[in-house]
């Protein structure tokens, strides 16, 4: 990797901290997903200072070819991502769900009493 493309992925990596810092500080992010994306920033830092790192990493796994293991991290962190907010996306509708039962009831009991 070339130092150009070294500035260029430092510069990528500092705007998009202050990025996510910004939206946490309008809080259209939740502080536990600006920490996962941080943390993974902080993990992916050093293999874009140090690629040789990733090749020692993908020597480690067997993988002859450095950016594969890259990738195949990444399409794992991913689908870890993508099922963990399909949990919390089944939780909210449960508990909207509720709400909505709740309110439902609500109303039917102010309706009654109306009536009354």
């Amino acid at each position: 990797m070339t130092t150009r493309a070294h500035i260029i992925t430092a510069i990528a990596g500092v705007v998009t901290t202050l990025f996510i810092l910004r939206l946490v500080g309008r809080q259209q992010l939740r502080s536990k997903y600006a920490l996962l994306w941080l943390a993974t920033a902080v993990l992916v830092l050093p293999l874009a200072v140090r690629p040789q790192l990733l090749v020692t990493v993908s020597d480690w796994f067997g993988v002859s070819y450095a950016p594969t293991t890259f990738l195949l991290f990444a399409i794992g962190f991913l689908l870890v991502i993508v099922i963990h907010l399909s949990r919390e996306l089944s939780q909210v509708e449960t508990h909207l769900r509720s709400v909505a039962e709740d309110l439902a009831l609500l109303r039917a009991g102010v309706e009654a009493e109306a009536r009354e």
